[in-house]
């Protein structure tokens, strides 16, 4: 039944803390001296024009891991569009995203379904060609309306107990590699997007690829 609707997937959608990452969020104060009006403008850009506050007086860090990393880049070699959606604020999220080339990034997103919807106007997609990744009851609405509801381990039993697929890795360490992997795998493209990527990467010195 999964793989039935994971071989209609054309965009999967992450939340954030939780999914791809274990859920820890790290507050640190700013560095003395800079500008701490930065922190709010940068997180305003990040969210792809939706609406949110990120304090000024702290700098909210995030670890990610690098299969997933990875991940997101099979998935762009195999046509897969990828997004994140997320309620809180983050220049870290930022940052990850816009050096993996997600398509999407929602920040600040108190309606992830509304998120939702501004994403599949902009790509002309329906609810069922889409997947969602999360972890926690705000997760639960837009996991419903997606063709595909999937939950990492770490999830609570809520949100486990109505995905259609749930991670073999916990958040933050590799589910989003996983929740790929099994949609391209469904869909017979995995290994020519893994060639594809791999062909992509720079030669090193002895001529191999890396």
């Amino acid at each position: 039944m999964s793989k039935a609707r994971a071989k209609k997937i054309k965009l999967i959608l992450f939340d954030v803390d939780g999914v791809l990452t274990d859920g820890t969020i790290w507050l640190f104060p700013p560095p003395p001296g800079s500008d701490r009006s930065q922190t709010s403008v940068i997180a305003a850009r990040a969210d792809s024009g939706s609406f949110g506050q990120a304090s000024a007086a702290f700098v909210e860090v995030k670890g990610f891991h690098a299969h997933d990393g990875i991940a997101i880049s099979l998935a762009r070699h195999a046509g897969l569009k990828t997004g994140l959606i997320t309620r809180r604020i983050s220049e870290t999220v930022a940052l990850r995203a816009r050096d993996l080339k997600v398509d999407h990034v929602l920040q600040g997103q108190a309606d992830k379904c509304a998120a939702l919807d501004k994403i599949l106007a902009m790509e002309g997609f329906s609810a069922d060609e889409a997947a969602f990744v999360g972890d926690d009851l705000v997760d639960l609405p837009v996991m419903r309306r997606c063709g595909l509801a999937m939950a990492v381990p770490n999830a609570r039993e809520e949100v486990k107990d109505e995905a259609h697929f749930i991670t073999g890795h916990r958040g933050g360490d590799g589910a989003a590699r996983d929740a790929i992997e099994y949609i391209l795998r469904s869909q017979g493209r995995l290994d020519a997007a893994v060639e594809s990527y791999i062909g992509s990467r720079p030669a090193g010195r002895s001529g191999r690829k890396r």
